[in-house]
């Protein structure tokens, strides 16, 4: 990290979290950030449900809700960029505070509720997209739908056209009873809806399901069950959790999803549970702040990794230190492509 990045973040710290995210977004939209694009080698290239990436690793959903700095993004370093949630309609989400900072855990609490401006202004920025890059975008339900389960669906008909993948996100803990969804015949119906609106798009995408983290063993295997009957092209692996398992900073006790260093084990070993029911590619996420621990992911069964709330006290550098990091493990233990390595390290998680 550069001193000049160094002071950029300590000044990000100084301030409320949610004010800091929107300066970061704000010095991203005026030229601020890397510029590089993302770096790549042979052993870093891997096709992902179809997707050609350059390297494996991307930008989780949350960081740029509104599709707002997709050409910044494209510059930053990652493999792909996923954005979102968006929703059909804007809606405000939940009251602020909604997003707290927990500095001696290297972890984050957020109870935003899926806050964007609504499919409609999603759509016009997504039209303008960088050709050079692989973006996705992560689907949400309105709070107050009569019809959650179709929400979904009208997103990625609206959008669809502009994007590369999609995910279908009913793992956020912030909407009541969304994770309801994630039961086996809410779920299998809510996908079959999706997947008929992805099959009417004149290129029909990769779609993914991004779940919990706090799935019991049945729940995780009837998840997998029907993820392997439904045609969906992979699955995120994990949100945020509701576990406060061994925190120590005085936020510990907000309501909200954790993110963070403390997922890592927890969302590790749901990853590696899973890739043991399934074929599908997973992309792993949750906690991931090292190129150790992005390989780690790997080897537990992930295809591909995300970052978010590690980039909050690493910075957008930590974006090259990860790839190149990953690059230079892979090398180190023999591996001429990072796809040789998935899941050569998952019986150490299960």
């Amino acid at each position: 990290m550069s001193l000049i990045e160094q002071l950029g973040m300590k000044a990000l710290r100084s301030v409320d979290p949610e004010a800091a995210h929107g300066i970061a977004l704000k010095s991203l939209s005026m030229g601020l950030g890397p510029k590089s694009g993302p770096y790549t080698t042979p052993r870093l290239k891997t096709t992902v449900a179809g997707l050609a990436l350059p390297n494996p690793v991307g930008l989780a959903a949350g960081f740029d809700k509104n599709a707002t700095v997709l050409h910044p993004l494209a510059r930053c370093g990652f493999g792909f960029v996923e954005v979102g949630a968006i929703t059909p309609r804007p809606q405000l989400g939940n009251p602020k505070p909604r997003l707290f900072r927990l500095t001696e855990d290297e972890a984050a609490i957020n109870r935003f509720g899926f806050n964007n401006e609504g499919m409609e202004a999603a759509v016009d920025r997504l039209s303008k997209r960088p050709q050079n890059a692989i973006i996705g975008l992560n689907l949400g339900a309105n709070k107050d739908s009569d019809d959650r389960a179709s929400d979904f669906a009208k997103v990625l008909g609206r959008c669809g056209a502009h994007l590369d993948f999609a995910t279908v996100n009913v793992s956020s803990p912030n909407t009541e009873k969304l994770r309801d969804l994630q039961g086996k015949a809410a779920l299998s119906a809510l996908l079959n809806g999706v997947l008929e609106t992805n099959a009417g798009l004149a290129r029909p995408l990769p779609v993914f399901l991004k779940i919990a983290p706090d799935l019991s063993p049945d729940e995780l295997a009837d998840v997998a069950d029907v993820a392997n009957t439904s045609g969906i092209a992979g699955i995120i692996a994990t949100n945020t959790t509701l576990s406060r398992d061994g925190l120590a900073s005085a936020h510990r006790d907000e309501k909200g999803g954790l993110s963070g260093q403390p997922l890592f084990e927890k969302s590790t070993r749901i990853l590696a549970a899973l890739s043991g029911m399934t074929s599908l590619p997973i992309i792993g996420v949750g906690g991931i702040g090292s190129a150790e621990q992005a390989y780690q992911k790997i080897r537990a069964g992930a295809s591909a990794v995300q970052l978010y709330t590690a980039l909050v006290y690493g910075g957008i550098s930590l974006v090259d230190e990860i790839t190149k990091g990953l690059d230079q493990l892979l090398a180190r233990d023999g591996f001429a492509n990072v796809a040789d390595a998935i899941g050569t390290g998952r019986s150490d998680w299960t």
